[in-house]
């Protein structure tokens, strides 16, 4: 089974109240073969919310990273609790593997911006992300969420239907 972020599948749980449709998203969605999690809902956060950031690891406190609204309040703990909960969901299924919003401060895998709201990126993982991978979860961003790279968690009848639908 495999985990999507729950924009990537269509569903207007972003920030600024839109998706981050991916058709491969949705269509492993549509036919069972991935569960949609958004960490930041499942942490509290309303739709739409203010756009938040992670501040670079050398501002951590106790090993935590702090994640910021762009008005200066502190969120971290509803993104660790959102984390958390995502991670319930992944465990409870039996989840191995998830695609998720890069540059996202829950689901980044490759990339987050840097806490200045300036539009930087900066290599690093999103809370989310991160604590999935240090559970054993392989983690891939949406970049990566095509055909070949998804191919191997599809049950074995709906590969060649997901090869007819996505041609590579």
């Amino acid at each position: 089974m495999i985990l999507v972020s729950s924009c990537l599948a269509g569903f207007a749980v972003r920030y600024d109240g839109a998706d981050a449709r991916n058709e491969i998203a949705q269509w492993l969605v549509e036919r069972g073969q991935a569960i949609s999690a958004c960490p930041e809902i499942l942490g509290g956060f309303g739709i739409p919310r203010p756009p938040a950031e992670i501040r670079g690891s050398d501002q951590s406190v106790q090993g935590r990273r702090r994640v910021f609204e762009c008005s200066g309040g502190e969120v971290s703990d509803a993104y660790e609790l959102g984390a958390r909960r995502a991670l319930d969901i992944v465990k409870r299924n039996g989840i191995t593997v998830a695609f998720l919003k890069d540059r996202s401060p829950s689901c980044g895998v490759d990339l987050i911006y840097d806490g200045s709201f300036r539009g930087v990126k900066i290599a690093g993982m999103g809370i989310a992300a991160k604590l999935f991978a240090d559970n054993g979860v392989k983690v891939f961003p949406d970049t990566r969420l095509d055909v070949r790279t998804v191919l191997p968690y599809v049950d074995a009848e709906l590969r060649g239907d997901l090869e007819r639908s996505f041609p590579y």
